[in-house]
Order: C-alpha cells, then sequence, then structure tokens
C-alpha cells in the first residue's frame, strides 16, 4: 500500500459504517445504516459499508443499504458475490482487508486479502448486543480507530436494564420500580410454571401488582417485551422474554406518557446538550409502543417534538436526562427514554447509546426541530470522534 493513505489522496475523510449484527435489532440496525449512508455529506466523507450477518460474518455486501426500508426489514446475508472482510487488531486504521467473493466462510489464511485502505474513523450504527453493548467499542478501542458513540462502559452499563438502574439510582436518579429475575436459576423443563408461586411471592414482596411489564435484560426496539395483566400472563411472558436474556425485569406499568429526549455531546469539557424532549403519539389504541409500533406501523404513529407537555416538565426531563448522560459517563450521543406521570414527576425508563437512525426515528427527528440538520449532525458526530481521540 502506498505511503499516502486513501483519505489523505481523496481529501475526504474514510469512515466504516457497520450495520446488522448478531442481535434481534439486526433489521434496524440495516435500515439505520441505509439512512446514515443516504444522509452522510459525500463531498466530506466516503463512507465504506461493512455488514454483519446474523451469524457474525463481515461482509462487503453486494446490496446497498440505502436501497433498505420500514416497509420489508431486511436481513443481510452472506452471498456468491459479498465478500468477506478480516481485521488486523495490530495495523490500526490500516488494520481493514477485504477477502475475493465466494470465499466467505474460509479461513483468512486460504485467501488472497487486499486492503481496503486507512480508514480514519468508524460509525458503528448497530443497536443490541454485540453492537451496542460494549463488545464492538471493545474491539475498536483495541484496534486504535475513532469511532463515534459511548465507550465501552457507558455501553454495556445501558444495554443491560438492570445496571442501568444501579447507576443511576446511585446518582439519585429516579427509575421505574420493579426486581430482576435471574431465569438461570428457574425451571426450563416446566417453562418455568414450577417456580411461579416462588415469583409471585417475590413479586408480592417487593410490592408490585398488576398490570406489570416483562422485559429482557438487555434486549431493545420492544423484542421480548409484554404487557402482563395477571397471574396467568406472567409465566409464558417470563418464559418468552428469557429467550433473549436470563436477566429478565419485571416492573410497574406506571400510568405515564413515554417521552424521549435526544443527547448530543461533541466536547466532554463541557455539559452535554439535549434537545426538546419528543413523544411518539399514537392515533390508534395499542397495549404498548411495541415493535410494531416502532417500526412497521408509522401510520399510526407519529413523533412530536416537544412533547405536549408544560415547559416545566419538558425542562425537568432534559436536566434528568444530562445527568444520566453523564452518570453513566457518556459519549457522542444517547437517547435518553422517560416516564412522565400526571403529577408532572418523571422517571428514566432506559437508555439507548446507539438510538435508532431510521427516517422515523426520535434521535435526528429532535435534533432537526432543534435546528441541526440529519446531515450536519452526522457530520459533527464523526468529526468529534475523530477531535477527541
Amino acid at each position: 500500500m502506498s505511503d499516502m493513505s486513501p483519505s489523505t489522496r481523496s481529501g475526504r475523510t474514510r469512515v466504516a459504517v457497520l450495520y446488522g449484527g448478531r442481535s434481534s435489532e439486526h433489521s434496524i440496525s440495516c435500515v439505520s445504516a441505509g439512512a446514515v449512508l443516504s444522509a452522510i455529506d459525500r463531498t466530506r466523507f466516503e463512507p465504506i459499508p461493512i455488514g454483519i450477518t446474523k451469524s457474525g460474518e463481515w461482509i462487503i455486501s453486494d446490496e446497498d443499504p440505502r436501497t433498505y426500508s420500514l416497509d420489508q426489514l431486511p436481513v443481510l446475508k452472506a452471498t456468491a458475490s459479498s465478500k468477506p472482510v478480516v481485521i488486523d487488531l495490530t495495523q490500526h486504521g490500516d488494520g481493514f482487508f477485504v477477502g475475493q467473493a465466494r470465499a466467505v466462510g474460509q479461513s483468512p489464511a486460504a485467501q488472497k486479502l487486499e486492503s481496503l485502505g486507512h480508514i480514519d474513523a468508524v460509525f458503528p450504527v448497530l443497536h443490541g448486543l454485540g453492537g451496542e453493548d460494549g463488545a464492538i467499542q471493545g474491539m475498536l478501542e483495541t484496534l486504535g480507530v475513532p469511532y463515534v458513540g459511548c465507550g465501552i462502559f457507558a455501553s454495556a452499563a445501558c444495554m443491560d436494564k438492570h445496571f442501568t438502574k444501579v447507576v443511576l439510582k446511585q446518582a439519585g436518579i429516579p427509575v421505574t420500580p420493579g426486581i430482576t429475575l435471574d431465569t438461570r436459576l428457574l425451571d426450563h423443563a416446566t417453562h418455568f410454571a414450577s417456580n411461579a408461586d416462588d415469583i409471585v411471592h417475590k413479586l408480592e414482596k417487593a410490592g408490585l401488582q398488576y398490570p406489570l411489564f416483562i422485559k429482557p435484560g438487555d434486549g431493545g426496539s420492544s423484542i421480548g417485551v409484554h404487557k402482563v395483566e395477571d397471574a396467568e400472563q406472567l409465566i409464558p411472558a417470563l418464559w418468552d422474554a428469557a429467550q433473549y436474556d436470563w436477566a429478565i425485569l419485571v416492573e410497574k406499568c406506571v400510568d405515564a406518557r413515554e417521552v424521549e429526549c435526544a443527547v448530543l455531546s461533541l466536547d466532554n469539557s463541557q455539559p452535554p446538550q439535549t434537545a426538546w424532549p419528543g413523544e411518539v403519539v399514537k392515533t390508534q389504541a395499542h397495549e404498548f409502543y411495541d415493535f410494531k409500533q416502532k417500526y412497521t406501523s408509522s401510520s399510526s404513529t407519529h413523533v412530536q417534538v416537544p412533547a405536549d407537555l408544560p415547559r416545566e416538565t419538558l425542562l425537568k426531563i432534559r436536566s434528568l436526562a444530562s445527568r444520566a448522560f453523564q452518570a453513566v459517563g457518556g459519549r457522542g450521543l444517547m437517547r435518553v427514554d422517560t416516564f412522565v406521570q400526571p403529577d408532572g414527576s418523571v422517571q428514566i425508563n432506559e437508555i439507548n447509546t446507539m438510538p435508532g437512525f431510521t427516517a422515523i426515528s426520535m434521535w435526528p427527528k429532535a435534533w432537526a426541530a432543534a435546528g441541526l440538520p440529519y446531515t450536519k449532525a452526522i457530520t459533527e458526530l464523526i468529526d468529534s470522534s475523530i477531535a477527541h481521540h
């Protein structure tokens, strides 16, 4: 390879955009990445899309992620024309290599590898396990390449809903009441049915009453989440949630509106910026804002920024979002999801360290409403990741 990197020759910053992944949010990541690739300023950046299949293969796909849409959720697959990507952790920004088509699955030693060229930064548009939980961040730290978003600890802590609560409570930030069950200790042969009495006792001891929400501890996009109205629904909901994680949160179903606050930090020496909180307004009646409502039924919902709440409440949400960002050691961006109760009290529900970037996602819409267009937001995130590496 020439001493002059491609980024120097072209005058553009070369950014690897990672998408897909092994998590249950694979398809949403693909669509998010397509939106990023459509909006990125190509006069400033040269994006290199690198897909990760559900089985964990890294590839250069023959499909353009910009063609993906929420109308038909995509699943990235290695094909005869896709090329395997191999990372050499000793080479830093020059450690990205691509193999030959029809060689996916072969040992790297059996392939002729070519450099993808110097990579100046990585934008990991990955949601869920393996992408938003500190795993990819640890790899990129080892590689020594700047990347957009939170670091290892914040990513790991916020991906695990139980530990999110632990950190926030320690910082004096209100969270949703609930308990965490370790389903590794339950009887899988009976799908937890033989543990029912003990589980009910734990709920009663914690003062939890129906209706309840059941959530996988490390899930996202409302996958595996159930609203439980009575004891008959409890065990089946726990069993389904346990298919996604062994740690299951059982939370009080609060009478509240779900309001989300977008956070942006381009300089860690300054307090994070917050946009006016937004709300996904349901135009049809639904039990809760589930996966289908988030991504495949946009006709029945719309994003409203700012949310129709008193200014005092909106400012309270922004303050809590900023405090939460700092409590977990956030970096770059975050979306803090809250519950706003009728009396105006606010609790933090969840934190997303790589929020959705689809056309209907709250984070880009909130910042666009604040005067920061989508393309400029992407530019500032990438520039900041490089400047503060």
